[in-house]
């Protein structure tokens, strides 16, 4: 009797994605290279794909550049097939500067970089109710810079106006001064005159459109942070804006954050060491999501220095806060502090 061994090849795998074509990169169990192929960014590219790296043995793990962006699809196309996808950065820098640059070289060290461990973070995951919050607050955002920007074109329209404009609107809060510009009734005569008041009334009417906007995204984006994290909003100093910022920093997945020095990384709130010699200290964190640590900081959480306990900071840290001697360290603590009441 004949006894059959089939031995099944562990392969890994590494895409570097763009919006049109995707390049992949094939490695056996000992790194040896098996194969580079391109393929379209479509539906029906990301299973050729697949079916191309299962050519090569069983796939166990693929390394995909741009999870959040060119990657997305491949990435949930990969994840829904039960195979192990993780998040790459673009390759190192003194790599590209002995190797040079290339789509191939690029997916090859995608899969080196998933190979060896280099890179190991889950991707965020674009399939749950946070990329649904994330989408509404992309226009939310943009909603609310032009509307910003337009109550200032028209601050700046009244400031060099007429004086008879000037005098009726200087004074005037945003909201009223919307109100007041959006139901002006130019009349034609002086063209100066008149032009600045049809400018004006322009961008009062744009800016109550932008209200509503933002009215209407609110009303979407409320049920689904309340819903995903009822938690979070009832802590104090925490809205839906702050919260919704907190929960796309996460993900829909938020179990690929191990620790909590993982989420304050994240963040940008976890001090960095910058000592040297006999001064030893840390500084400010400048990396990270930053509208994560836009929503950490200070005015925007509500959460004074005098709501920091002496045993929550330390008497060192609170030293310092009264004399002044160190400020940065106090803020690094205090986001820190934040991250880790709010979220964990």
């Amino acid at each position: 009797m004949t006894l059959t061994i089939v031995e099944t090849r562990a392969v890994t795998g590494g895409v570097d994605t763009h919006a049109d074509v995707h390049v992949a990169a094939a490695l056996d169990p000992i790194g040896g290279l098996l194969g580079v192929a391109e393929f379209p960014a479509t539906a029906a590219g990301y299973a050729r794909l697949l079916e191309w790296l299962g050519g090569f043995g069983t796939v166990c793990l693929v390394g995909i550049e741009g999870t959040g962006s060119y990657g997305a699809g491949l990435s949930r196309h990969v994840t829904a097939a039960g195979i192990r996808v993780v998040e790459v950065d673009r390759s190192d820098r003194q790599d590209r500067r002995r190797q040079g640059k290339s789509d191939p070289l690029d997916a090859v060290s995608a899969a080196r970089a998933a190979q060896s461990g280099r890179a190991a973070g889950a991707p965020k995951g674009r399939d749950g109710s946070v990329e649904a919050i994330r989408a509404l607050m992309v226009a939310k955002r943009s909603a609310a810079g032009e509307r910003t920007q337009t109550i200032n074109q028209a601050r700046a329209l009244v400031l060099t106006g007429p004086d008879e404009m000037r005098a009726r609107f200087a004074r005037h809060a945003p909201a009223a001064l919307v109100a007041g510009l959006a139901s002006l009734r130019p009349r034609p005569g002086d063209v100066v005159g008149y032009a600045t008041r049809i400018a004006l009334r322009e961008l009062g009417r744009r800016a109550e459109f932008l209200d509503g906007q933002l009215e209407r995204l609110d009303e979407l984006i409320v049920p689904l942070v309340t819903a995903r994290a009822p938690g979070l909003l009832a802590l104090y100093g925490i809205g839906p804006n702050t919260a919704a910022l907190l929960l796309i920093a996460a993900g829909d997945h938020p179990g690929r954050l191990r620790s909590e020095a993982a989420w304050a990384h994240l963040c940008g709130a976890a001090p960095i060491p910058a000592s040297s010699g006999k001064t030893v200290r840390h500084r400010l964190n400048p990396g990270g999501d930053r509208q994560a640590n836009h929503a950490l900081y200070a005015p925007r959480g509500a959460l004074s220095y005098s709501r920091c306990s002496r045993e929550k900071l330390g008497g060192r840290f609170l030293g310092l806060m009264a004399t002044g001697a160190a400020p940065q360290p106090n803020e690094t603590c205090l986001r820190g502090l934040r991250s880790r009441t709010w979220v964990g």
